[in-house]
């Protein structure tokens, strides 16, 4: 409960710092704080069912007496606390920073309804392994979403091509964009939970094409992929420079 606890208060912490405008300091502003503290709450996640998974393998070893009447009370009012925390988090805006916080929530309510059905299972026929073979199974169930999280969180961290976004498929729709001889630095990053970038060098064949290409580059970003925040750098040379990929015209059928 302490380490949720300590989850809820950086998600918070970084929601709110993430919405500071940038600064000389900071030009692209805060808003990696919410990815930095979900990559961090994942790590968190991964350590706490580490030990849960230890722990309920030495209790597999060497069986422990558990009170069931006890552990139904307690699980019982903290799936409500869980229930509600869990309702309050859903309900808000989306992000990582806020998937991370309710992985947190979301563990603690399983936690709370295996060990409900321990407790019962322990009340009514007295079988001690199912406390410690349930934690397993739940850790096994939460270690998948916080995996997930952690590669997500990782892939912004690394400045890596969105998920939901195909490269190439970006790089060929510029190229089709009429006067673009070639598309080449082409770079797609992700700032925030949800701001992409782009920037990329377009080679033209005429300089006068730049206002009526750079429009119908912008509006294509926007409307197809959703990606608002773009720099493009026009270029006249044909060719570009050595090692970097080129995506040509296509064909228009």
């Amino acid at each position: 409960m302490i380490t949720d606890a300590a989850a809820l208060a950086a998600a918070l912490f970084a929601q709110k710092l993430a919405r500071r405008p940038p600064s000389p300091r900071a030009s692209y502003g805060y808003a990696r704080a919410e990815v930095l503290a979900a990559f961090i709450n994942a790590l968190v996640m991964l350590l706490i069912v580490a030990a849960i998974v230890f722990e309920a393998v030495q209790r597999l070893a060497r069986p422990q007496p558990v009170a069931g009447g006890l552990l139904l009370a307690i699980a019982t009012a903290g799936l409500g606390v869980n229930i509600a925390a869990a309702w309050t988090l859903a309900r808000a805006q989306s992000s990582l920073n806020l998937r991370a916080a309710l992985l947190h929530v979301v563990g603690d309510l399983l936690g709370s309804v295996a060990a409900i059905v321990a407790g019962l299972v322990i009340i009514a026929t007295g079988w001690m392994p199912i406390d410690p073979l349930l934690s397993i199974a739940i850790s096994l169930l939460i270690l998948r979403s916080t995996w997930r999280l952690l590669r997500q969180t990782s892939a912004v961290l690394m400045e890596g091509v969105p998920a939901h976004l195909d490269y190439a498929e970006i790089g060929r729709e510029l190229s089709r964009l009429p006067g673009v001889s070639s598309v080449h630095d082409l770079h797609v990053w992700q700032m925030g939970s949800d701001d992409v970038a782009l920037s990329a060098h377009v080679a033209l064949g005429e300089a006068r094409d730049w206002p009526r290409t750079l429009g119908a580059a912008q509006r294509m970003l926007r409307e197809r992929f959703g990606i608002t925040h773009v720099t493009l750098q026009p270029d006249w040379a044909v060719s570009a420079p050595a090692g970097r990929k080129v995506i040509p015209v296509r064909s228009r059928e």
